[in-house]
């Protein structure tokens, strides 16, 4: 990039940085923010306050003050960075992405930080989880929310190791599938809006979660477990109006399972013969050509005993290595197995925006212990990613991970 263009990209992140003055009231603290932001998108190895500080000529002490005393509302800089991203890049196709990520950390005083599983390092350490909503169309994607999961037995039920660490005392335990629906609801409050929500199995497990979900309206495709139970075809249930006479008190709905028939294991269901298998090319790689064969039913997942609504289950096996996938969907039943394999798919954007946060923006090298700058900090890691989205896209250097190729041979593509 010339001389020429990095002025016209300056001038382009300034005029950008002003859209989240409303949030940031006062100059110093507004002079930091730029600090922040012009750090996280330079060139820094170690994208940390100290560096960017440095690198800036300021006192890295006072960084540190702007993340956490400084009386800024990050709140609405959030708000303002996704009515942004609605404004700019709306669209009637559009998926929400709900997925996690892990920071290794030393030490036991880092808000947060706890031993438990750690995807950064694939096994079970010390680390930060953070759960995140990405924002993804045909040609855009971006990070519009993010929260932190809190441990329940080492966190949640030690509220003075909390106050220790400045977590409110209106913060909590929530299970991770919880704070992907707030962070739904918080995002559909402030005017987002998408047709489609994925998430890996984690979440697609409860059916807590796919109910809300369904309930604005939403199209989920959620990733499931192969262990997750139900039936291809509604089973006949008995009401309680209609059991047998048995003693004791009339059955109530949780005490319903055992007057339904039999249930299977997704990953049990077709043991010969079954839907038929299709083709379909997901994307190029160095390597050569991803295919996955697909097959669709119809299915009653088992809730609570009971044989909740009918919805999609999609099954994908990956055609050289064998990796098998299962999804759950509650889209229409005119919805094409292309367009539904592309949804579900679709989660790995958020994937590719994990890595370029990581990569490029520093989103995993914070050093702060406490609550406020740690969630000061994801929200300005989401400013700068998305400036970096939009600057990479506007020079014609697009990266998108779900393609949409010509079909290969013997195979259609999933457009």
């Amino acid at each position: 990039m010339d001389s020429t263009e990095l002025k016209k990209l300056g001038h382009r992140l300034g005029h950008f940085l002003r859209c989240f003055d409303g949030g940031i009231k006062t100059a110093p603290s507004r002079a930091h923010f730029r600090t922040y932001i012009k750090g996280q998108l330079s060139d820094l190895e170690r994208k940390s306050v100290t560096p960017i500080a440095l690198q800036a000529g300021v006192a890295p002490r006072s960084l540190q003050e702007f993340l956490e005393i400084h009386r800024w509302d990050q709140e609405r800089v959030r708000r303002r960075l996704q009515e942004v991203v609605m404004h700019e890049h709306a669209s009637a196709k559009a998926i929400g992405v709900i997925d996690e990520t892990s920071d290794a950390k030393k030490g036991e005083k880092t808000a947060g930080v706890a031993r438990q599983y750690c995807g950064a390092t694939g096994k079970t350490d010390n680390c930060v989880v953070t759960v995140h909503l990405g924002y993804v169309t045909e040609d855009f994607h971006a990070l519009i929310d993010s929260d932190l999961f809190l441990p329940q037995e080492t966190w949640a039920q030690d509220r003075q190791r909390c106050r220790a660490a400045g977590i409110p005392e209106t913060v909590g335990y929530r299970p991770k599938w919880r704070i992907g629906l707030d962070l739904m609801q918080r995002s559909w409050a402030a005017g987002v809006r998408f047709a489609y929500l994925v998430a890996d199995e984690a979440y697609g497990r409860s059916h807590h979660f796919r109910q809300e979900v369904a309930s604005y309206g939403v199209c989920y495709v959620v990733e499931i477990p192969c262990s997750l139970k139900g039936w291809t075809k509604r089973p006949a249930t008995l009401t309680p109006g209609k059991l047998p006479s048995t003693p004791g008190p009339t059955p109530t709905k949780e005490r319903l399972a055992c007057w339904a028939p039999a249930c299977r294991r997704v990953d049990r269901l077709w043991q010969r013969g079954g839907p038929s298998w299709e083709a379909f090319h997901i994307k190029n790689t160095d390597t050569g050509p991803v295919v996955w064969e697909v097959r669709m039913s119809r299915f009653y997942p088992w809730e609570e005993g009971l044989p909740g609504s009918q919805q999609w289950l999609l099954v994908a096996r990956q055609v050289l290595t064998g990796e098998v996938k299962y999804f759950l969907s509650n889209a229409a039943p005119e919805i094409s197995r292309e367009e539904l394999l592309h949804v579900a798919f679709s989660r790995a954007h958020i994937e590719r925006l994990f890595e370029d946060a990581k990569g490029q923006i520093g989103l995993d090298q914070c050093e702060v212990r406490h609550y406020q700058p740690l969630m000061r900090h994801l929200i300005l890691s989401m400013v700068s990613l998305l400036f970096l989205v939009r600057e990479t896209a506007r020079l014609g250097k697009k990266r998108l991970l779900v393609e949409c190729p010509s079909p290969a041979a013997g195979g259609r593509a999933a457009a």
